[in-house]
């Protein structure tokens, strides 16, 4: 997987497709396992070499993803992991992926790195503009250093009331 500088991305947004969901497993912590697994059940989860994970569906997709009329929603949207918060960026504190200049990010008093996974629908490329690079990214930096949990420019923007949800996909 190649990943490039988030100064590669003009614009990123969730268009509801469920790539991510079906293309990649996703490792979760101990805190968010339990979670899950207190809401959902052990069998929505599974471990292999000292690691956790969401459990798969046997198409492969993750277990908690929903689809109505060929829109995707997360079923862990309330509690989502924070692997599925950052996707398609990562956020670290070396350049592990190379372009130093192009992935800098400066955060407060801070330096990360950003970086997209150029296989997600949602990222436009080009050059960032003002809404991506001042407000978008930011917060997904803010939920990498744990200062934030709550989504709203990280996360789909297509979404069905909390009643209605439940009935479909229950």
């Amino acid at each position: 997987m190649r990943f490039i500088p988030w100064r590669y991305v003009a614009d990123w947004k969730c268009i509801g497709c469920g790539d991510c969901c079906r293309l990649y497993s996703v490792v979760i912590n101990f805190h968010e396992w339990l979670r899950i697994v207190k809401n959902y059940g052990v069998e929505n989860t599974g471990s292999d070499l000292g690691k956790l994970f969401i459990g798969r569906r046997s198409d492969g997709s993750c277990a908690f993803l929903n689809s109505f009329a060929n829109v995707c929603q997360c079923g862990l949207q309330h509690m989502k992991p924070r692997a599925c918060q950052l996707w398609p960026f990562k956020i670290l504190r070396e350049p592990k992926f190379g372009y130093p200049e192009e992935a800098t990010y400066l955060f407060g008093d801070s330096k990360v790195f950003v970086y997209a996974d150029p296989m997600c629908n949602g990222l436009r490329f080009g050059a960032p503009t003002l809404e991506f690079a001042g407000s978008v990214l930011k917060e997904f930096v803010e939920i990498a250093a744990g200062l934030r949990s709550n989504q709203f420019k990280t996360t789909s923007s297509i979404w069905l009331s909390q009643p209605y949800y439940r009935s479909i996909f229950r």
